[in-house]
């Protein structure tokens, strides 16, 4: 497995996600040890779905044999889809920021912002896994114009997900509740702002990172 890290130029990005997502863990144990609270446990759930994007690409990447084998490339890539939301989506647990809380509020707000942020870097990370994959059949601005597109739907999947409490395995558990809930959004869409507000609001946010990241790489190059 080493090997094939190394291979791909995949080592030390695995390395440094390793440590940081241990980092994470590591915040999370201390203030439940530290105050025996629960309370943001549940981050540690949220980044292990947010890690699932880029164990996926990471796999295509390091086994490109895979990619010649269109049926699993295609439950892939659509695993990959599903789960793709949950990245970015642990920004929004800033909404359990309370004055309340066992533990000082610049604590949990560093917290969260740190599960956040390592969430975002398997999602972006993961996300250019997938722009190297496109490159092989798709010119430069059509993989730039996926990439937008597949913000905007990370960017609704995020709606989704803390608005009406969906899940990404609910596409298999509740399919049809899942399709109902979004056609109503997409039919009528003047009667849900806050859907459409949030979206865009999101997709605006993950797009200037997201291209920030992009220019800041080309420095290097």
């Amino acid at each position: 497995m080493f090997r094939q890290l190394r291979e791909h130029n995949r080592l030390n990005e695995t390395i440094f996600m390793v440590v940081i997502t241990v980092i994470c863990f590591g915040f999370s144990m201390f203030r439940y040890l530290y105050t025996n609270d629960h309370f943001l446990l549940s981050l540690n759930w949220n980044l292990f779905l947010a890690f699932i994007p880029w164990a996926i690409t990471s796999l295509v990447i390091v086994r490109p044999q895979l990619q010649s084998k269109k049926l699993i490339i295609s439950i892939l890539l659509i695993t990959w889809f599903l789960f793709f939301p949950n990245a970015p989506y642990i920004f929004t647990d800033l909404v359990h920021i309370t004055q309340k809380s066992t533990m000082p509020l610049w604590f949990d707000l560093i917290l969260i912002l740190t599960f956040a942020w390592v969430g975002l870097l398997y999602g972006f990370l993961s996300l250019w896994d997938i722009e190297r994959i496109l490159k092989k059949s798709l010119s430069h601005t059509w993989i730039s114009v996926i990439s937008v597109g597949l913000l905007f739907l990370g960017s609704f999947g995020i709606y989704i997900g803390r608005d009406l409490r969906w899940n990404s395995w609910d596409v298999i558990r509740e399919p049809f509740g899942l399709i109902y809930d979004i056609c109503a959004i997409l039919v009528k869409p003047l009667h849900h702002p806050r859907a459409w507000g949030m979206t865009l609001t999101m997709f605006v946010f993950l797009n200037m990172v997201y291209w920030s990241f992009k220019i800041i790489r080309k420095k290097d190059e």
